[in-house]
């Protein structure tokens, strides 16, 4: 076999492997925790690329050693269910221990294994399983280590290290009330998974209440199972009631002081169409040396107050105001403050997504995704100059701005005294380098199986927009030696880039499709991150019309630079919001689209989230022409082209209804289409059959439905 071709047997095996690593995730070392002192780094990570367990381990003085294997402590047989919650909102694909907290000198590890509490000492020891009130959901250390506060029935309780004194410090009020947990929105939408924070002398908490007894319940069953009852959950559907989040300071001895959150924005917020100044999302907390600091931000999205709060009174006072005429957006690990007391703060520069740091402003051009760490006055954030590159850089007040990773790919790290942790991905693979000082010390093993198929993208700059994309071709194909059939495969929704200078599972699952005889293009357009403000609120008002124009400007370009690209069998497949942009583009251009695979859809956009879907199209209510035009329900009638419908039925983010609701609307247009419900899968299938087989039969409609005569 010649070095540059795929081998056809390993394409043939790509599907089972790709399930049962579930997404080559499995064997890779995430969660990195870097202790004080930068001489122990602790990480998650399973024993190989099968290994669907993941172990607690300890990386020092350059050597790797499990901390908790859960299956020496006795394994996960019951999960409680918000913790089982908690994971999915995570998105978690592995069992065992999945997160975890440590006190301050990262010296005590806390974590939660089958609903019991679990601690061990990095300095020495086995793992110890500490007695509590019931089942037990995200224990967090107190930062001296002499506690554990942790949540159990909604209830928020603390217990000493050593296993005694266990006390109820805020019980719920109601059974749809919970004290230290997140709510949907915030875990799912927002990025904030936590409800309790140590203050940093480990005699109070700040606290996160949850009411959701105003919002709409949701049944999600399992038809397979007809004698299991369904699911009840909270769902703040767009248009529809919040849950009640409020914060309070919780002192060890129970007493309790509400934080007092302004009500509603002034007048400077921000006019439009809709507007609801009240400050229902609670988008960051935190406690440090100078007091608890929140952030909260109004239902419109378009003001959001950085708060510090009086701990004795709960008295706030505003440190920062952000504003946007569109929505002002989240940066994951901000805002916070550093030992000094200089606010650091998300900053728009130009049309760049920049950082503010005290009165210094990160370069114009520079676009800052997340802040991953400090130490002292050193922020450590990833950034990039170009959208399929991202860098680790670094600013202290002495050396200014400085990147500290080198090469292509994309990278992040975590930090503590002289150590980070680079967590580098290329088109080769990914590594995990500590450094010391800057320089290398050590790595930590990616333990991930490697693609059966090796992904070959060409990188693509297309069009007058500059449309960033990647084309992978089958790996026997020769310039010139015939037609191929054309399947783009992006995403191209908010918050998710797929061209980037890293191997990710999505480019190898693009390039097993181009070895099944595709051209297969990927392009990340207008909406999604990385290319500044007006690129990334482009889509406001409407979810699809921009989105499809770049895909469908990139498919023309790509093919003009690659006549092989045969633009009379153009399909589409994708999931969540891929599997939308899929089925929007066969409906709304079938002169371009003669086929597509749709999984997940979100079919009718007033079935999503409050914070998520608001934060583009507005209130359904006033603005009901932005829900019409970016949903497909309405448009069903228009179908005249192939359709291949894919939905988990146990899906509880895009919800089983939208699928249903928009064969319904075809069915009673007269218009064929194909539906394939996975009985018991959530939005991420997880069961080996179900995710290798799926590839093999989205492959087998896409190639009869370019061949069919109705095409």
């Amino acid at each position: 076999m010649a070095e540059d071709t795929q081998d056809p047997m390993d394409a043939q095996d790509f599907p089972r492997q790709y399930a049962r690593t579930r997404r080559f995730s499995l064997g890779v070392p995430r969660r990195f925790t870097v202790s004080p002192d930068g001489s122990r780094v602790l990480f998650v990570r399973s024993t190989g690329g099968q290994d669907g367990v993941s172990r607690l381990w300890l990386y020092e003085d350059g050597q790797e050693r499990v901390l908790a294997d859960p299956l020496a402590l006795g394994g996960e047989a019951d999960v409680p269910e918000a913790e089982k919650v908690r994971r999915e909102r995570a998105r978690e694909t592995s069992s065992g221990v999945v997160s975890y907290a440590t006190d301050g000198a990262v010296l005590i590890v806390a974590f939660a294994l089958g609903g019991e509490l679990w601690t061990v000492r990095t300095d020495g020891g086995a793992a110890r399983r500490i007695a509590t009130a019931g089942p037990v959901v995200d224990p967090r250390p107190s930062p001296d280590g002499e506690r554990i506060a942790y949540v159990t029935g909604g209830a928020l309780r603390v217990v000493r290290s050593d296993g005694t004194d266990d006390r109820l410090l805020a019980a719920p009020e109601g059974h749809e009330v919970t004290y230290g947990l997140s709510d949907h929105v915030s875990a799912e939408s927002i990025g904030r998974p936590r409800g309790h924070w140590w203050s940093p002398d480990g005699d109070a908490l700040l606290v996160a209440r949850v009411d959701s007894s105003p919002v709409q319940r949701w049944y999600i069953a399992d038809p397979a199972n007809p004698t299991k009852p369904p699911t009840s959950m909270p769902y703040p559907a767009a248009g529809t009631a919040n849950a009640e989040v409020s914060m309070h300071i919780v002192r060890l001895d129970s007493a309790r002081v509400r934080v007092r959150i302004p009500a509603a924005a002034g007048e400077d917020h921000h006019p439009s169409a809709w507007t609801d100044p009240a400050f229902e999302y609670v988008t960051s907390a935190d406690w440090d040396r100078h007091g608890p600091l929140i952030s909260v931000q109004t239902r419109d999205q378009r003001s959001q107050l950085t708060l510090s709060v009086d701990p004795a009174t709960g008295a706030t006072q505003t440190q920062h105001h952000a504003r946007d005429e569109a929505w002002v957006s989240l940066m994951p690990g901000t805002p916070f403050r550093l030992p000094s007391g200089t606010l650091v703060i998300p900053w728009c520069r130009s049309d760049t997504q920049g950082l503010r740091i005290g009165d210094t402003v990160t370069p114009d051009g520079l676009e800052i995704r997340e802040v991953v760490g400090t130490v002292g006055e050193l922020v450590l954030f990833t950034a990039s100059e170009d959208p399929t590159y991202i860098h680790v850089w670094s600013h202290d007040p002495d050396a200014g701005f400085v990147r500290v990773s080198e090469g292509p790919g994309v990278h992040t790290a975590a930090v503590g005294g002289d150590t980070v942790v680079l967590d580098r991905r290329t088109d080769d693979g990914q590594s995990v380098t500590v450094l010391h000082g800057g320089k290398p010390g050590g790595q930590i093993a990616v333990l991930a199986e490697t693609p059966l198929v090796t992904p070959r993208p060409v990188f693509l700059t297309l069009g007058e927009r500059e449309l960033r994309s990647q084309l992978f071709l089958p790996s026997r194909h020769k310039p010139g030696s015939g037609k191929l059939p054309v399947l783009l495969n992006p995403y191209s929704g908010a918050g998710t880039q797929l061209v980037v200078h890293e191997r990710g599972w999505w480019s190898a699952v693009s390039q097993w499709f181009a070895e099944q005889g595709f051209a297969v293009l990927v392009t990340d357009g207008r909406g999604t991150p990385g290319r500044g403000r007006a690129w990334e609120k482009a889509i406001h008002g409407d979810r699809l019309t921009l989105v499809l124009e770049d895909q469908i400007d990139a498919l023309h370009e790509a093919a003009a630079l690659h006549p092989d690209l045969d633009l009379d069998a153009v399909a589409i497949r994708g999931w969540s919001y891929g599997g939308y942009l899929a089925a929007g583009a066969l409906l709304h251009h079938p002169e371009v689209f003669h086929a597509a695979v749709a999984g997940a859809a979100p079919t009718d956009r007033r079935l999503y989230d409050t914070h998520w879907e608001e934060r583009f199209l507005g209130h359904p209510d006033v603005l009901p022409e932005n829900y019409k035009r970016s949903s497909l329900v309405p448009y069903a009638h228009k179908l005249t082209r192939p359709l291949l419908l894919v939905h988990g039925v146990a899906d509880d983010n895009v919800v089983f209804a939208h699928m249903l609701r928009f064969s319904s609307a075809l069915l009673a247009a007269g218009r064929p289409h194909t539906v394939l419900p996975l009985s018991g899968a959530t939005h991420l299938i997880t069961d080996r059959d179900q995710a290798s087989n799926l590839l093999l039969l989205e492959t087998a409609f896409l190639k009869k439905s370019l061949n069919s005569p109705r095409h």
